[in-house]
């Protein structure tokens, strides 16, 4: 149980934006070597905050715990910068990073809906959120303020301070003590000293904590050229093309860092360094399995879903079958199993979702699921 879980000893810098293999064709770890790393590096947390999606949270979760590693649940997310309904021309920037971790359990729905959300109402080239989701399902959310590529940086880089320090302001409102200012350092990007001066102004004007972070895509630093390969087949480029954005290779540094290359970067700055172990402090996240997670089946008054399928199966039989009794003993085997096995309510939401389906003209296979030889499921579906 998650109760049970005995996590390492706390260590001084925690690992809070990580990406994995599924930040697609711009992360290389894989999440069991993610976790082996940070173990043998000492920490005792980390976080994974993959782009604008949630896909490797679970088996992640899971490999962290098994590991004795704290599991902190995040997303970098896509950010539009006014609605997420709006498509703006491709060359018009609208893909802001925002780092969210989840603090609770809550939290972790809510992130859930976030990213949903961004797929479904927001896509446009990425999945977008904005700040009418933030301010709805911001409940028991960590908020960093992002990396270089975020809508605060950018406006700092652009010199539209005052810009920036509204959206800072914006932010810190709707997150209130749980929002942070995410500094970065490396070599080769010297716009982020720029960044990182006008952040630490904003922290001491507005009394808003700031935090470190390394944006970490590959374990190792001698990865960074495969990571390089696969920034390549991302954007269509080559290795040799001289003229790319930036070169992993020559700027190897958004690597698993030890917790004392996080200190010596950061030495200056240590709450920086110290408010990573406070944010991995705050999360506890649980998440549920093992059980049904079904959504709710409107059922007839008085009726239990054994009942209405079973009444169901039995209406819509003579539709598709002639009914005899080798009919209604396969009936009466197959509803037996289903009822005893608790799968009723999943075969009253499938068919609900096919018929409704083939009622709007929208094609779909033999819509058996799972359970492709049921006389179940052929006579319910209509």
């Amino acid at each position: 149980m998650r109760g049970e879980i005995l996590y390492y000893v706390s260590m001084s810098f925690v690992h809070l934006h990580v990406h994995s293999e599924y930040s697609l064709l711009d992360g290389m770890s894989k999440i069991p070597a993610l976790v082996d790393r940070v173990k043998e590096l000492g920490m005792n947390a980390v976080a994974l905050t993959d782009h604008g999606a949630m896909y490797g949270i679970f088996n992640f979760f899971f490999a962290a715990e098994e590991a004795g590693i704290k599991p902190i649940v995040g997303m970098e997310a896509y950010k539009a910068k006014n609605s997420r309904f709006d498509k703006p021309p491709s060359g018009e920037r609208d893909q802001f990073h925002l780092t969210l971790l989840a603090k609770t359990t809550e939290g972790y729905v809510n992130l859930m809906k976030l990213s949903s959300y961004a797929h479904l109402e927001g896509f446009h080239y990425k999945p977008r959120l904005d700040f009418e989701l933030l301010e709805k399902y911001h409940e028991g959310i960590i908020c960093l303020s992002g990396c270089a590529n975020s809508e605060i940086s950018q406006a700092i880089i652009q010199d539209q301070i005052e810009d920036a320090e509204a959206l800072v302001k914006k932010y810190h409102r709707i997150f209130g003590s749980d929002f942070y200012l995410e500094l970065q350092r490396f070599d080769g990007f010297p716009e982020l000293k720029k960044i990182n001066a006008k952040l630490l102004e904003f922290s001491r004007s507005l009394n808003i904590p700031i935090v470190a972070t390394c944006d970490a895509h590959y374990l190792q630093k001698d990865d960074a050229y495969a990571q390089e390969v696969l920034l390549c087949i991302q954007t269509q480029r080559t290795i040799h093309e001289a003229d790319r954005k930036l070169s992993m290779v020559d700027t190897p540094e958004f690597y698993i860092k030890s917790p004392a290359e996080m200190e010596a970067l950061f030495a200056d700055l240590p709450e920086a360094i110290e408010n990573t172990q406070k944010i991995a402090d705050m999360c506890d996240v649980h998440i549920p399995y093992g059980k049904w997670i079904l959504p709710n089946y409107p059922l007839p008054t008085g009726k239990t879903a054994d009942q209405h399928l079973r009444e169901m199966a039995y209406e819509r039989a003579p539709n598709k079958v002639t009914v005899n009794q080798e009919v209604t003993d396969r009936l009466d085997y197959e509803l037996t199993i289903i009822a005893n096995k608790g799968y009723s309510t999943y075969f009253l939401i499938f068919q609900d979702f096919v018929n409704w389906a083939k009622s709007n003209g929208i094609a779909i296979g033999p819509g058996r699921g799972s359970a492709a030889g049921s006389l179940v499921s052929y006579v319910i579906n209509i």
